[in-house]
């Protein structure tokens, strides 16, 4: 069966989106062709805007139109707490929480030395440098718990303890409505040391 070319080719750069496999990737391209032109150009207007108009914080790295992002520029935030994050879509999963007030330092990744990514290729310094300009007075590690994550919790950690001020991680363990006998050793494990009095 002979397939029309721009179709083809809509399904390629579809399919080159993270987790879009190529049948989605068919089914979204041809949910695209019966939308009507508006919703179409809306579409190319939003994806050609978050390519142009977004940049990254000058304070922070976290996404922003302007030089600061909103957090940065909010009076209503807790300046003198950072909560350290890998990216910026971690930023979007801890807004929605609305448990946490401080302000944010994106990293851009973790240590990874196996594939090249070192200290120096992190925001590692510019949150050093935030120590000179900004009163802190706790850092929150907010690292995936994997091993790049924990190699990077440790190095930061071990690097900021010289400033004297506090540094804490996020909790972990057992997700709510999880169950005991299906969690793996090491997160119960956690969920143990990480108990806290009722």
């Amino acid at each position: 069966m002979q397939v029309a070319e721009p179709l083809i080719a809509a399904i390629e750069e579809l399919s080159k989106l993270p987790g879009i496999g190529k049948k989605t990737a068919q089914r979204l391209a041809l949910h695209i062709l019966k939308c009507d032109k508006d919703t179409v150009d809306s579409l190319i207007k939003s994806i050609l805007e978050l390519k142009t108009k977004l940049r990254f914080c000058s304070r922070c790295y976290n996404l922003s139109v302007d030089e600061l992002c909103d957090i940065c520029k909010s009076r209503k935030r807790d300046t003198t707490i950072i909560c350290v994050i890998e990216d910026a879509s971690d930023v979007l999963a801890i807004e929605k929480t609305n448990e946490y007030n401080g302000l944010y330092h994106v990293l851009g990744g973790v240590l990874s030395p196996l594939t090249g990514i070192t200290a120096d290729s992190l925001k590692i310094k510019e949150l050093i440098k935030r120590f000179e300009t900004e009163d802190i007075r706790e850092i929150i590690l907010a690292l995936n718990p994997d091993t790049e994550g924990e190699t990077t919790t440790l190095y930061l950690a071990k690097l900021i303890k010289p400033f004297g001020v506090r540094v804490s991680r996020i909790a972990r363990g057992l997700p709510i409505g999880g169950d005991l006998e299906f969690a793996d050793e090491a997160t119960i494990g956690r969920a143990v040391i990480g108990r806290i009095e009722i």
